[in-house]
Order: C-alpha cells, then structure tokens, then sequence
C-alpha cells in the first residue's frame, strides 16, 4: 500500500478490525520511511447487478425501491423498522447470490412476494395488489383463497430412522 504522505511503498498493518457489522475490514497502517500513520478500508467489491425491466429496459439495482414498497405495504402494522429492514437485507441476499449480473424485475418481485405470504400476510395482500395491478375485488378475493390455501397444505411429516439397539 503506497502511504498517502510521502508515496513510497511497502506500509505495514498495525490493526486490523472489523467495520460496518463485519462487511469491512479497517486496517491502521504505518509506513516506514515517513512513520505516519493511516487508516485504510478493505470492501468485497460488488458486482454491478442490473435490473431487466418488462419492457427490456435496464436499470440499476435500487435496495431502497424494495424497501420503500416493503414500507408501504406493512404501513400500520406492528412491525419493527429493523425487522423491515432485516427482510429487505435477506432480499437483498438472496439476489446478490444468484450470482447474475442482470435480474428480471418479475424474479424480484416474486421474490418479495414469496417471503411475505410467511413475514406479514397483510403486508403481502397489499404488496400483491399493487404488484400484480388488481383490477377490481375479485383479484382481491382470488388472492385470498390461494393465500388461504397454502396455509392448509399440511407440512411434510419429517420422521427419524430407528436407532439401532442392543437387545
């Protein structure tokens, strides 16, 4: 690392830590020839993601889009910011391991709607209504049923093999 003082290479770690909940290392360095000190920081670099929009345009990814709609739809109920923002994180997660450089906005928003019907059943009636443009109360009613329907699948039976004993 070149010390931004005298520009001679070769500083050297002094500390090291994390910063900003473990997604960045801060690093003290000092630089032999001049001996001052400074304070680098060490970032994944992320890969550029882009939206592909239904229309085919492209766009950046914007975290803060999903979130403001995640906002809208839980408006009044009694969910936390930071549970809010937790979803959105996993979200974001989510789709930053699919390892594409372009998503369709559809596989965003299918995402989203598939952690809601399990996060807030509210919040995903709303969110599905502006998502999938309800027309009129059918819409309403149709999303409904299918919400209640899941809910009554019955969940795998996991059973566990018999130990083997000694008689």
């Amino acid at each position: 690392m070149k010390c931004p003082y005298c520009q001679k290479d070769g500083s050297r770690v002094i500390d090291s830590r994390a910063a900003d909940d473990g997604s960045t290392i801060r690093r003290r360095r000092e630089c032999p020839h001049c001996g001052r000190r400074f304070t680098t920081y060490e970032v994944v670099e992320k890969v550029p993601l882009m939206v592909v929009k239904q229309d085919g345009r492209r766009e950046p990814f914007q975290r803060d889009k999903i979130l403001n709609g995640i906002i809208r739809s839980c408006d009044k109920r009694d969910i936390s910011m930071e549970r809010i923002v937790d979803f959105v994180n996993g979200i974001e997660r989510e789709i930053r391991n699919t390892m594409e450089r372009e998503i369709p906005s559809k596989k965003i928003g299918e995402m989203v709607m598939n952690r809601l019907k399990d996060f807030d059943e509210v919040a995903y009636i709303r969110f599905a209504s502006v998502y999938r443009k309800f027309a009129d109360v059918t819409n309403f009613i149709d999303e409904l049923n299918e919400l209640e329907a899941s809910k009554k699948q019955p969940e795998p039976v996991m059973r566990r093999k018999p130990r083997n004993t000694k008689e």
